[in-house]
């Protein structure tokens, strides 16, 4: 059976990264794991986070990289991620005041172009990591995540999948990715349980204040290490291959029932048992 490399978005660890992330970048290697995803540098230069990856045997597949990050300075950002030796680089997330259907976005769309087109100069793929907001505007009707993959080619942007999110946005994740064929290098592996008949909005039941400062008070949504929720997992996996992906990454957001060490272990002997 086909079986593609298997990362792991350092997020999913982001106190253990930060208290000792040679340390971490070890462990990760001990469980499994090929290469990792950064979200940010922890303290480090990009010189001394590249040792530590190498000399845990690990590779330096993606880093997620804040938008305004990217527009501040984008030739200074992205050359940071080229010296640690990343092929890819994703925005992650857009903050409510960017996002679709605000009177920013087309800029915003101008500028995740202009971001893509440094990257390609230097030698690296730009992506888009989507949550599920995305899907709750239209733009010439179609998702505005799909807006945005047909504004910007395929040269100057990616995908990167999140399956989780697409799953919580009511679509069908291995459909989503095989979707993208070609054009899904990184696909996210993310599991999670949801109490049925919700329809608030996720970022609140996580943990999130809503707009009016309260918090939900029953728990009706949680993160999963990945083949412990409700994600078809096997189909996702086949989806991948399908797609052409070159790698898929663990991310587990929080982990609020064992230590995250320990949850992004059990993601990867999950997939050990699938063969991956």
């Amino acid at each position: 059976m086909k079986t593609l490399p298997v990362g792991v978005q350092v997020y999913s660890v982001r106190g253990d990264a930060e208290k000792d992330f040679a340390g971490t970048m070890k462990k990760i290697k001990e469980m499994g794991y090929d290469g990792v995803e950064l979200a940010g540098l922890y303290g480090h230069t990009p010189e001394e986070v590249r040792d530590a990856i190498r000399e845990a045997g690990l590779v330096a597949l993606s880093a997620h990289v804040p938008y305004v990050d990217l527009v501040a300075d984008m030739e200074k950002t992205v050359s940071d991620y080229e010296t640690i030796g990343c092929k890819f680089i994703a925005v992650p997330y857009l903050m409510p005041e960017y996002r679709p259907g605000t009177d920013a976005f087309p800029d915003v769309v101008k500028n995740i172009d202009a971001i893509g087109a440094c990257c390609h100069r230097h030698g690296i793929t730009l992506m888009y990591h989507n949550h599920d907001f995305e899907f709750q505007t239209k733009i010439d009707g179609m998702y505005a995540l799909d807006y945005l993959y047909k504004t910007i080619g395929p040269d100057h942007l990616q995908t990167e999948i999140d399956t989780c999110w697409v799953n919580v946005a009511g679509e069908n994740p291995a459909e989503y990715v095989r979707k993208y064929t070609g054009r899904a290098p990184i696909v996210h592996l993310k599991d999670f349980w949801k109490k049925e008949g919700n329809t608030g909005k996720m970022y609140e039941l996580i943990g999130v204040k809503s707009e009016d400062g309260e918090e939900k008070k029953e728990k009706v949504f949680g993160f999963r290490p990945v083949g412990y929720g409700q994600q078809d997992i096997p189909a996702i996996l086949q989806a991948a291959i399908d797609a052409g992906a070159q790698w898929v990454v663990v991310e587990q957001d929080v982990s609020d029932e064992r230590p995250p060490m320990e949850a992004i272990a059990m993601s990867r002997d999950y997939l050990k048992k699938q063969g991956w």
